[in-house]
């Protein structure tokens, strides 16, 4: 047992370096950019990647805009139980994240979703609306990169295919989103 979570760790580890400073400098300069032009921010993923995205809006919008001039204002489109039954019921599943932008998103705005396979059809379909509509994207897809390489603005692909671990280095990344204005508020100014 000690052997295996030995290799897990190590595997982990493997995974985490496959990011680098210089991929996610640009994500957080997107995120001052959006907020000095009061955008808002869409946080969107299915299963785990799911609560990474109700994660990730707590942290930006409670923490981190605790220490700034004005709060960021981020939205977990996982959140909304009833609509997104309402929508896969009456349009598609496919649509869940597409409809809410439409009510929501503006040009300006950011779309960020994190995917292990990176081919969802409910993500890729919200992300050819948001290029169609002005709306900037981030995507942190795993190593088969998948269709949402290809759409988004910006992207951040990890080194792997396992699940857990995926998603556990896209979490670092949301985090330090987050820290970045947490511990560096003057990064928004």
């Amino acid at each position: 047992m000690q052997q295996w979570i030995a290799e897990y760790i190590a595997a982990q580890q493997r995974a985490l370096n496959t990011i680098t400073p210089a991929q996610l400098a640009p994500l957080i300069e997107t995120l001052r950019d959006v907020y000095r032009g009061d955008g808002q921010i869409f946080a969107i993923g299915n299963g785990g990647s799911a609560a990474n995205a109700s994660h990730f809006a707590v942290d930006l919008g409670k923490g981190a805009s605790d220490k700034l001039p004005r709060r960021i204002r981020v939205l977990s489109l996982t959140d909304n139980t009833p609509w997104i039954t309402a929508l896969g019921n009456d349009y598609s599943y496919d649509d869940i994240f597409l409809r809410q932008l439409q009510n929501y998103a503006r040009r300006g705005d950011l779309v960020i979703t994190a995917s292990v396979s990176g081919n969802s059809p409910n993500l890729v379909k919200a992300f050819e609306w948001a290029k169609q509509n002005g709306v900037k994207t981030i995507a942190l897809v795993g190593a088969k990169r998948g269709r949402l390489a290809e759409l988004a603005d910006q992207v951040v692909v990890i080194g792997d295919t396992h699940y857990g671990r995926v998603e556990d280095v896209q979490m670092h990344i949301l985090h330090m989103l987050c820290y970045a204005f947490l511990e560096h508020p003057e990064w928004a100014a």
